[in-house]
């Protein structure tokens, strides 16, 4: 795996803020790096990288994929900024969600469907895990299949996050989401549940409340824009073989589809407290 690091040096005032960068490749600095000089808040964090991946990927005339959550939020956001400036030209976009959507619209972004629009350039979204094979888990926020058809559908899939989203290995850190039909959901979810990848290694949860949070928030059972449910597979050890799982999952006659996007990643932007680095597949 390639991976080259882009750090970027941010001194916040009340007034201003100021960037400095500075390249280092591998482990070899050509110039010094610098920390940053006070700790930003999570979500400045997910602006910097959501700016970023529109600033580094999208240009004139592209069809462009639009992510689903906090992080994409802020993506979304500066290809509106730049539309509106005249420094993008051209642009359609394709949403994940409808509150991206909703978003989009308000921003006046020019939306397609993958129905008149099936390839496109690139697509930019966030993550619940990264491992270090660039596989995701993606979902918290209920949007997975939208996330995935549109992702799957891209030349290239940036990946943006804040660096507590890294983890060694998928499954302890974040709940493993399943999207699948209503009919006889329960039925399905014990089918997940004794999945040989998936016995006793995993409790399954059905969401209730609102689809986007896997935190329960109400009564009723969570339905997705899609119009099925989740189930969250809570992991107490890491997942040995998350590709094969996959498979297995997506196998099963009610099912979907799940959380987990394997092989999918582009490059991963990450920003943390030294910075701003990013990994290449």
């Amino acid at each position: 795996m390639r991976a080259s690091v882009y750090v970027f040096a941010a001194v916040l005032s009340q007034a201003a803020r100021t960037t400095a960068f500075v390249a280092t490749s591998g482990s070899r600095a050509f110039t010094r790096s610098t920390n940053l000089k006070m700790a930003l808040s999570q979500d400045e964090l997910k602006k910097m990288v959501g700016y970023k991946a529109i600033d580094d990927y999208v240009s004139d005339g592209m069809v462009v994929g639009l992510g689903t959550g906090s992080t994409a939020y802020f993506a979304v956001e500066r290809l509106g900024q730049k539309l509106a400036a005249g420094e993008l030209k051209d642009i359609l976009a394709i949403p994940t969600s409808v509150r991206t959507k909703e978003q989009a619209e308000s921003l006046n972004i020019p939306l397609v469907t993958l129905d008149t629009h099936g390839r496109l350039d690139v697509a930019i979204d966030g993550a619940d895990e990264v491992d270090p094979g660039l596989n995701l888990v993606k979902g918290g926020g209920g949007a997975l299949l939208r996330e995935k058809m549109v992702e799957a559908s891209a030349d290239k899939f940036i990946v943006i996050v804040d660096e507590s989203k890294l983890c060694d290995a998928l499954g302890p850190g974040f709940p493993i989401p399943v999207e699948i039909t209503p009919f006889c959901h329960l039925h399905t979810l014990r089918l997940v549940e004794n999945l040989p990848s998936v016995a006793g290694k995993a409790k399954a949860v059905l969401r209730m409340g609102t689809s986007s949070s896997n935190v329960p928030d109400g009564d009723e059972i969570a339905v997705t824009d899609n119009g099925n449910y989740i189930v969250d597979l809570n992991f107490e050890k890491p997942i040995e073989d998350a590709p094969a799982m996959a498979t297995e999952i997506k196998n099963t006659v009610g099912v979907v589809d799940h959380g987990i996007f394997c092989g999918m990643t582009t490059a991963v932007i990450i920003a943390g407290k030294d910075g701003i680095s990013m990994k290449e597949a």
